[in-house]
Formats: C-alpha cells, structure tokens, sequence
C-alpha cells in the first residue's frame, strides 16, 4: 500500500459495511428462528403425509441456509471490522506523522521519504548544514544505524526526518500486511454457488470460523476481555458491557468460547454453541468419511467351521473376526457424528406432542465428548431441572440421556399448572469408562464438581424471571456422586436433589447436601444392581448410600425395573421426579418406612 492510498483510505467506511453484514447475519438467523421454531412446528402439528413430511424436509433445508448465511455473513462483519481496526491503527499513525513533519516544515515525498532543509549553526567555511532526504526504515537494525547517523548531523532537521519518515514506513507496513492479510480472507468468505448447504460447506465454515480468529487477534486483543476464571456473574457483567459491535465479534470469532461462560444469557450460549456443533458436524463427517475411505469394509459373512471337528458346514454363514473388528472401529469413528445427530434430533422434535425450543449450553468434540442441552429456556424457566447421568455417558450416547429429560419435561409440564419448566441434561464431565474399571474411584466426581456447581451458580446469574425459579438437581449412578461431590466441596445452589441408582453420594446423610431439610429424594428400582455395587462394593464394610435408612433421604415408591428405567413414560417413578421438580414434594408417593421388627417376625 502507498502513500496516496493510505492517506485517502477511509477506515469507517469499513466499519460502516461490517455494520451491514452483521445486519444480514442478524436478520438471517432471525429468519433460521422463525422457520424452525414456528413454520416449521406449525406444519409438524397441523399437517401429516408424505407431502408434509417432503415440505418440512425442505424447511429444515431452508434453515441450513439461513444458519450459513449468519454464521458467514458474522464472520465477513468480524473480519471487515478488524480490517477497519488494523488499518485505522496504521492510517492514525500516518496522520500522527504527516501532522508532525508539516509542523517541523518539512517535506513528505509521495514515496514516503521526507526532504528537511539546511538548519543549524554555521561551520567553519561559515555555511549552514545542508538539508536533505531521508527514506523511513522499518528493520529495527537499520533504523538504529539511521538514527545515529542523524545525531551525528550537525542539521537538527536530520533526525527529525528521520523519526517521521519512519513513521511513515511503518504506517505503510502496517497497512499492507493488514490489506496482504485480510483480502485472501475476505475473498474466501464466500459460498458455493448453490442452494445446498452441504457438510464440506460447514467444514470450510469452520477452517473460516478459525482463520479469521487466528488473523483478528489484535481486533480481539483491543476488545474488552472475559474474566480470567471469572464466576457467573463477572462473565454476565463482561457481556452486558460489550457493546452489539464487540459481541457479535466475539460469538463470530470464538463461538466455542462464548458458548462455554456460564453466567451469559441461554440465548447467547445457544448461538454461540450451534455454530460449534453445524462445524463440527462437518468436520466430522469428512474425518469420518477419510476413515472409511482408508479402512474398506472387509467381507462380512465367512463360512461356518465346527471348530471340534474342522467340518465345513455348508450353507452356514457366521460374522467374521475381521468384519467385527472393522464394525467395532467403525462405530468407534461415527461416534462425535452419534452425538451431533442426536442433538440435532432434539432439535427437529421442538413443537412435537408441546416440547419447547431446546438451548445448546454447552458442546465440545474433545475426549468423550461434551453437551449441554436444555428443553425450554431456563432463564425464564419458573422450575429448572438439572440431570447428570452417570458412567459410560459420552457425547457419542448422549441421545437416551436427552430422551430422558425430554421425559421429566413432559411430565413436569403436566404437574405444573400452567407455569413454565426446563429441563436439562448436563453431560460436563468425564464420565466414568467402566462400571467395573473406573466407577469406584471417586476422582471423576471431584474433577467434575467445581464444574457443575459454576453451571449451577450460572443458571442463577442469567435467570431473568420476575421470582426465583425453583430447581432441582437429578443425579443418575455416578452422576449422582458427582453430585454429592459437589454439595460436599461447594454450593449446590438447589432447591432439591433426586437421587436415582445411586451407589453413593460422598457424604453419609441427606442433612450435608446443602439443600433445606426434606429435600433430598432417592429411587432405588428392583433389579437395580448398581446400590449394592456401592452398598457392598467397599469391602463390605457397611458403606451409606441414599437408598439406605440412615441416610435420610425420602424414599419414593418407585414401579419401574433395572439401572435404566427411572424415567420410562407413564410410570410413577417419573412422576415422582416431576412432581419434585414442581415444587410439590408433599405429594410424591413414599415408600413405606422399614419396619424395624421385621427381622423378629
């Protein structure tokens, strides 16, 4: 970039075009929200058929595109603005500089380089020093040389030059690394010429999604920054402090990481976080295609031979050793794209039999995979309901777990009399591996508490009802020592806990889970055996857990069978956890007391 350019260019307007992308990134997704959330449910409870089911269909593809449309037209507006942001700190810089030497009389060249004139006391030979020019350096080495060379001249005009000339060479620089940076960005943002917005066009979004970051750190480094390890209610300060230029930057810039601050407004976080999932979609389904690609399917069926007797048994067809491994490493690579489809399943199934928007609070492909997903919003939710599920719970089968609260909503929503609900599934930690390996070490409920209570003490901070809402903590298996490590080692910030399949909690009774006296309920199911694998799985040594007596928590009648049945519809022990979540505890079905004669009798 030249002198003339540079002098000429006009940040704002810049600024003033990112102001129009950000409107069409605004209005898209506004668009995205109207087809999925009302045209779309409209027709999915009012028309049946193959010709409605083709025209939803249609709708979910017209809402892709919407989606892309914000997520790309977001990140034009990020990276308009940081453009604008880099070259008018370099455009301002210029200006400091023609401002000074024109001061300082002196001449600024159209290349950049300043002619001085002669100044200073006269010689021997009785002359002035002469002037000349200097051309500005940038190279820190040769800008050292060129500025010594201009103390040693007698001419006062010499360093002054100097200075200003480079100045003006770094102003040039900065300009054009910004313009040599930015242009390729600019002319990538941009789709295919179709109307499909297909997994490569989400994956090519997130290649976008981090390049622009990863270009507009300075952009974002001059933005006002999130609190170090800030609690709930330092982010929430952050963000209402930002203004709607600087929050749209940092959602289209680092989605993952706004969608992770507990204490922002669902809304937010929900954004922020589809487009992490709409990218990782895509990622994954070419990682997981490459795989295929690499790993073709072996023969599947072999013919069967007696292993006793060597005999070929014709017509007998078995799996092969192979074609069983290659289905388990197969599974082992679909396993991210599981999840995703799940999430987006909830996501298509808003409207259906009353089930409100879902809200992503949270998601992450790494490790095993992480989730947040909550049905309804909590943040003018009148009852929340928090479920953490428990061993070998991972993103990859994060489906039953949202089935799950997708129940408790329905049969809250019953109970609740015409008041709103949200209940959500808070898959935010490691999870256990193996019942038998991992789930009797207690470190995998201590690494996860400081976690789960921040998202507790978050739904706290951004709830914007008119009265506290009433919540309620549901802990499945491990889930649920991971929520008695959290009442042990924090603030639960509950109102009630419900226990399910518990096989121990940390603590040994109801009174220390940091809820009011009363309010801590269990479910133990016949057939259940993980209680016992904690009532017993410690030696023997007589070890407390919610189901038993002593602890003291409410034990309430429960009609459904097994580890994995405490939330099948129509049962009571569903209702038993909706009606808690209601507030309405005195009507949940207890089971009678133990009788402490029984062993007499």
């Amino acid at each position: 970039m030249d002198l003339a350019t540079l002098k000429a260019l006009k940040p704002t307007e810049f600024s003033a075009a990112a102001d129009g992308y950000r409107s069409t990134s605004d209005m898209a997704s506004a668009a995205k929200d109207r087809v999925d959330n009302q045209i779309a449910v409209a027709m999915r409870n009012s028309l049946k058929g193959e010709a409605a089911t083709a025209a939803i269909n249609q709708l979910k593809e017209l809402g892709k595109n919407f989606h892309y449309v914000q997520v790309e037209c977001g990140l034009v507006s990020a990276a308009l603005e940081a453009f604008s942001y880099e070259v008018g700190a370099a455009k301002s810089k210029l200006d400091a500089a023609l401002e000074g030497a024109q001061a300082a009389r002196l001449t600024v060249n159209a290349d950049g380089s300043i002619t001085y004139p002669s100044s200073g006391e006269e010689g021997e030979d009785g002359k002035v020093p002469e002037g000349g020019t200097v051309s500005g350096l940038t190279d820190d080495t040769a800008s050292a040389v060129g500025r010594q060379s201009a103390n040693f001249d007698p001419n006062p005009n010499h360093r002054l030059a100097q200075d200003y000339a480079d100045l003006i060479a770094a102003a040039l620089k900065e300009a054009t690394e910004a313009d040599e940076k930015w242009a390729p960005k600019l002319r990538a943002l941009k789709a295919d010429d179709d109307l499909t917005v297909s997994d490569k066009d989400w994956a090519d979004a997130s290649s976008d999604t981090k390049g622009v970051s990863e270009a507009g750190k300075k952009y974002l480094d001059s933005l006002p920054q999130p609190p170090a390890n800030g609690s709930p209610k330092d982010n929430a300060e952050w963000w209402k402090g930002l203004s709607a230029e600087e929050q749209a930057a940092w959602v289209s810039m680092q989605p993952d990481s706004v969608g992770a601050l507990d204490g922002l407004p669902s809304t937010v976080r929900d954004e922020a976080n589809r487009v992490v999932l709409a990218e990782a979609h895509g990622v994954a389904q070419g990682d997981y295609d490459a795989w295929l690609k690499e790993h073709p399917e072996p023969k599947r069926f072999q013919t069967y031979i007696d292993p006793y007797t060597g005999t070929v048994m014709k017509g007998v067809n078995v799996e092969s050793q192979e074609w069983k491994d290659w289905e388990e490493a197969r599974k082992n690579a679909h396993k991210s794209l599981d999840g995703i489809n799940a999430i987006q399943s909830r996501f298509d199934a808003t409207g259906k039999n009353g089930l409100p928007e879902a809200y992503l609070l949270g998601f992450s492909t790494e490790g095993d995979g992480r989730a947040i997903v909550a049905n309804g919003n909590p943040d003018t939710a009148d009852y929340q309901a928090v479920y953490v599920p428990g061993t070998t719970s991972e993103l990859g089968n994060i489906d039953g777990n949202i089935n799950r609260m997708v129940n408790v909503w329905h049969a809250a929503n019953d109970e609740a009399d015409g008041k709103s609900v949200s209940t959500i599934t808070w898959l935010g930690y490691d999870a256990p591996d193996s019942v038998v390996k991992d789930a009797p070490f207690s470190n995998y409920a201590y690494d996860g508490a400081p976690t789960f209570n921040h998202f507790m003490d978050g739904l706290g901070t951004s709830h914007s009802g008119d009265s506290e809402p009433h919540r309620t903590v549901i802990g499945h298996s491990y889930g649920s020592t991971l929520v008695g490590a959290s009442a042990q080692t924090g603030h639960l910030n509950a109102d009630d806990v419900v226990f399910a399949g518990s096989p121990g909690v940390r603590v040994s009774g109801a009174d220390e889970m940091d809820v009011p006296k009363g309010h801590v309920w269990n479910e133990e199911a016949d057939g259940d055996p993980v209680p016992d694998l904690g009532r017993w799985g410690h030696g023997g040594d007589g070890f407390i857990i919610p189901s038993d007596h002593e602890f003291g928590a409410n034990q309430m009648t429960t009609d459904t069978d097994g580890h994995s049945g405490y939330w099948d519809e129509r049962s009571k022990s569903l209702r038993n956890q909706a009606l808690v979540v209601v507030g309405k505890g005195d009507s949940v079905v207890l089971k009678p007391p133990p009788d402490p004669w029984a062993h007499v009798k």
